[in-house]
């Protein structure tokens, strides 16, 4: 989108109430409506690659039903990220419930497809198997980026049943081709047992820095996004967010819950601050819609990618005036 365009926004709920129409996220225009995004939206109904409750292929359109409550100007950042940026929902990508390796190859090419018009993606998951091929693509673009992952889990280990693609196993296998910055890479919100002492030593060994919820709750969320963002720099930066990152009682819908997580403000206030960081890409999955109750996870996600559409619509407003100023 050209300097002088004007995105095209949410349907007004002035004149069609939320409840209404068909369910985008945050009720803005569809990709073919639009015809060229700066930040599209997608889904990826897939959760194969869970290790014990099913359910997050449901994620992406429980997220989308949820963020018709979502309005057009955020105050927590000063900004109005739809008028900021042309955002669009991108749909679903179709994939393969039966084959991992299949599935794991059309969501990175359509990633490639997606990142190849110039877009970022705000991702809408599905289990957290999808993060590999999306981290693939977007490293495909950038070169190696920095991770920020807030999760419950490490995800960093090496198999399940002999499976290299699973949602436990997506960042080893990320660190193996090459495509983290190992100098930048960060875990947020880890908690729970352990298989064993290994685990940690293992994940100390790829690179990854953890923050524990224990951290959070003791240091504080403004402390812990500073410690964050000197480790980021100016690296490109891709945030992967597993909804399991919160405490069970603003996240019940997930797959594997972990009692004592972080609260939903912990985890909007870190992300807001990270507005100065280049955010080139994001996800958020593991949104399991069955184990729910009163929207409550649903909820949180929404705000969440909203947050994280925020930054990255202000990051290109700015690099726009930026151009123009030249």
């Amino acid at each position: 989108m050209s300097s002088n365009e004007t995105p095209r926004g949410p349907v007004d709920s002035s004149r069609v109430p939320r409840y209404a129409g068909p369910a985008t996220f945050a009720r803005l225009p569809r990709l073919d409506e639009v015809g060229r995004t700066d930040i599209a939206v997608v889904g990826v109904p897939f959760d194969s690659g869970v290790s014990y409750r099913p359910g997050a292929r449901f994620g992406g359109n429980a997220i989308r039903e949820a963020s018709r409550l979502l309005r057009p100007y955020n105050p927590a950042q000063d900004a109005s990220p739809f008028a900021l940026a042309q955002v669009a929902d991108g749909g679903d990508i179709a994939v393969n419930p039966f084959n991992i390796n299949e599935a794991v190859e059309t969501v990175e090419a359509a990633a490639d497809d997606l990142l190849g018009t110039g877009a970022r993606l705000m991702t809408l998951g599905g289990d957290h198997t999808i993060a590999l091929p999306l981290l693939r693509s977007v490293a495909r673009k950038h070169g190696p980026v920095a991770l920020l992952h807030f999760d419950a889990h490490l995800d960093t280990w090496d198999t399940y049943f002999g499976a290299e693609y699973t949602h436990g196993t997506p960042f080893r296998r990320a660190v193996e081709e090459g495509i983290l910055d190992t100098s930048a890479l960060s875990h947020v919100g880890i908690r729970g047992p352990l298989y064993g002492r290994q685990d940690l030593t293992d994940d100390e060994k790829m690179g990854f820095g953890i923050v524990t919820s224990a951290d959070v709750y003791r240091r504080g969320a403004d402390e812990v996004a500073d410690q964050l963002r000197q480790r980021i720099g100016d690296r490109p930066l891709y945030i992967s967010i597993d909804i399991d990152c919160l405490d069970p009682a603003h996240a019940p819908g997930t797959g594997t819950p972990e009692a004592g997580g972080l609260t939903s403000r912990e985890l909007l206030e870190i992300l807001r601050g990270l507005a100065s960081c280049n955010l080139v890409s994001a996800d958020l999955v593991e949104v399991a819609p069955a184990y729910d109750h009163a929207e409550i996870t649903s909820i949180a996600a929404s705000h969440t990618a909203y947050e994280l559409t925020t930054i990255m619509a202000r990051q290109i407003a700015g690099a726009r005036e930026e151009n123009d100023g030249k």
